[in-house]
């Protein structure tokens, strides 16, 4: 009980220490792609050290639950791969431990780390994501830092362009200078020249002084200038001349109201109340938007009255329809207002309403109906604009929603994909492992990423996309874990090579060498009858094949699925020279030796390769000849 104490302290002891780098090195790689996605809003502003530190730990407090999975793949990966190449899990499971138990105090520690990141989502993430978006705000709200270039047109105040020609950067003058000052709009701009110039910020930052030297002035006097042939303008020769311009450089923080109703900014409690307010709302209001519409599929406007129709013939209008528009007459008659009334589609002929018109009523009633098609149209596409913002509002909150708790699965997820697979690879470092880590974890991303966008753009149901990623690493998760508890070679290399040689035919090629001890000497006169024997049955089997054509190509086809017999005799050729390698390679003899390396290695039954069976057969011939007239001669004779 002691020893499983101690095993499980080290294995935590491994895991930790590990899983404090990893951690740092995740944080930091997804902080690099978040700063290059807001580094524009950075650069040039002028800001102080602090709002700088303001911002990196907001944004670091967001990214955690995103950096903690990567993190845990990393270090369980690396962990186990280190007890695998120093052997400490060999030894592991050979104190009859298994892999399960060894895995399981970083199980329980997992699963704390994935209840801390659901809680983390829930209660900091939320506050931390409103800090970060109201800096992100103000950020872009922020005038950027006066910087004039040479030699180019400088929009960076508001209204103002300004070309400089040269600049002295010792004193701050400005020469050749030329402005265009639109405050008071493009129709009356002011474009002044100055031999130099001198811009200064006033000690509160909200203003800049602007010093002109020996310059002229010129400003439009008519609003309508451009629309005019002859265009009365101001003209001012100066000595010196000042400006004040509004130019806030101060980082003023918006208002916390402007990002309160994001989704990001939300806990579970607040995004499930929402998201039952916004659909009960919309819900609501699509029903009200569909009884407006019905109710004014066709109707009569306010201003006309059952008189308006007397120059048209009401013959498609039945008996009852006729009392009712008297009725609606008398009630207009007696509250002496304007009164609407809506008229059933299937209850006129409005071909013979149409047809008896007049030809400027008939014109008068296309244009009505274009307009109130228009109208009905502009309407139907404003509802459905409406509409279709309320439910990607519902969508935003429903991904927040599932991100909380897949994010925090996810840790859980990765753990039970690196241990096993750091156990099967058996290499640790910083190496293959991290290879194989960034590679999964950037499979997750892209499943999580896409599906999240396909779900908020309504391409699938939120819940679906959201889960997508946990679905197809799950899988993976328990494939690992059973392959690794089971001490399967999932991950041997030479394996697969093998495996592509034999599907390609690539062969190996025999290596003999001389032995330094020899136990027993093989016996040649015995090796001599096996030779003749095994030359002898070559010959019968090479005879007995097709000849290297189309048709005996097919010939051998046919043999080879409908008769065994033919690969039988190819089998024991093989398994004889096989054989009589394994017996002479006890030879102290060089040339015997050499002679050995010449013998193919032989195939079993494989029909792709009936040209490289001919050749075989004629090398074990050849080569069986020449091992046998030289152990006749050389060595038979001399005993």
């Amino acid at each position: 009980m002691r020893l499983i104490k101690r095993l499980d302290s080290f294995i935590l002891g491994n895991f930790l220490t590990l899983f404090a780098g990893t951690f740092c090195i995740s944080l930091f790689v997804v902080m690099m792609q978040f700063l290059w996605k807001y580094i524009n809003d950075l650069i040039g502003k002028g800001l102080s050290f602090d709002v700088y530190v303001e911002f990196f730990f907001y944004a670091a407090e967001t990214l955690v639950p995103l950096a903690l999975p990567l993190a845990i793949l990393l270090a369980s990966l690396i962990s186990f791969g280190n007890l695998g190449e120093r052997l400490e899990l060999l030894s592991i499971k050979a104190a009859g431990i298994s892999l399960i138990r060894t895995m399981r105090p970083l199980i329980i520690l997992v699963s704390l780390l994935s209840l801390g990141s659901f809680h983390f989502q829930n209660k900091i993430v939320p506050e931390a994501q409103q800090k970060l978006l109201q800096m992100i705000t103000s950020l872009k709200m922020k005038s950027p830092e006066l910087d004039i270039p040479e030699g180019v047109f400088y929009d960076g105040i508001e209204n103002i362009n300004l070309y400089v020609k040269h600049k002295n950067e010792e004193t701050g003058m400005l020469y050749d200078v030329i402005i265009y000052n639109m405050q008071d709009g493009v129709n009356r701009a002011h474009i002044i020249l100055a031999d130099s110039a001198r811009l200064e910020t006033t000690s509160d930052k909200l203003h800049l002084l602007l010093h002109l030297y020996q310059g002229e002035q010129f400003e439009n006097l008519s609003s309508n200038a451009l629309q005019t042939r002859n265009v009365p303008y101001r003209r001012e020769t100066f000595v010196e001349k000042h400006f004040i311009i509004d130019f806030d450089t101060n980082f003023n923080l918006a208002d916390q109201e402007d990002v309160a109703g994001s989704a990001r900014t939300k806990t579970m409690a607040q995004l499930t109340h929402d998201i039952d307010s916004m659909e009960c709302y919309y819900d609501s209001l699509s029903v009200e938007f569909y009884n407006n519409m019905q109710r004014y599929t066709l109707s009569v406007p306010h201003k006309q009255r059952l008189s308006d129709f007397d120059s048209l013939t009401l013959a498609g209008f039945d008996n009852s329809m006729k009392k009712d528009l008297e009725k609606e007459e008398k009630v207009y008659q007696a509250q002496k207002q304007k009164t609407a009334f809506t008229v059933p589609l299937s209850s006129v002929n409005i071909d013979t309403l149409y047809a008896q018109a007049s030809s400027q009523g008939k014109q008068r009633i296309i244009m009505d109906a274009l307009q109130k098609a228009g109208f009905q149209e502009m309407d139907a596409n404003s509802k459905a604009d409406v509409m279709e913002y309320g439910d990607k509002q519902i969508r935003l909150h429903e991904i927040q929603f599932w991100q909380k708790i897949t994010m925090a699965l996810a840790c859980l997820i990765f753990f039970f994909v690196g241990a096993p697979l750091g156990a099967i690879i058996r290499k640790g470092g910083l190496g293959f492992p991290v290879v194989v880590a960034v590679i999964i974890f950037i499979l997750y991303y892209i499943i999580d990423t896409g599906a999240m966008k396909v779900s908020r753009e309504g391409g699938m149901p939120v819940w679906i996309g959201m889960w997508l990623s946990t679905l197809v690493m799950a899988p993976l998760g328990v494939f690992f874990t059973v392959k690794s508890n089971n001490d399967s070679a999932v991950f041997n290399i030479d394996a697969y090579i093998n495996l592509w040689k034999k599907f390609l035919g690539i062969r190996p090629k025999r290596n003999i060498v001389r032995k330094e001890v020899i136990i027993n000497d093989p016996d040649y006169a015995d090796m001599h009858k096996t030779l003749e024997q095994l030359i002898t049955t070559s010959r019968e089997y090479l005879g007995s094949l097709p000849r290297s054509t189309f048709f005996g190509y097919m010939a051998y086809i046919f043999r080879y699925f409908f008769s065994k017999r033919e690969d039988m005799k190819a089998e024991g050729i093989m398994h004889i020279t096989e054989y009589v390698v394994e017996v002479l390679s006890n030879s102290k003899d060089r040339k015997v030796l050499r002679l050995l390396n010449g013998y193919p290695v032989m195939e079993t039954r494989d029909f792709r390769f009936y040209r490289r069976r001919r050749k075989d057969l004629r090398a074990v011939i050849k080569y069986s000849e020449k091992i046998k007239d030289y152990i006749y001669a050389n060595i038979l004779s001399v005993q």
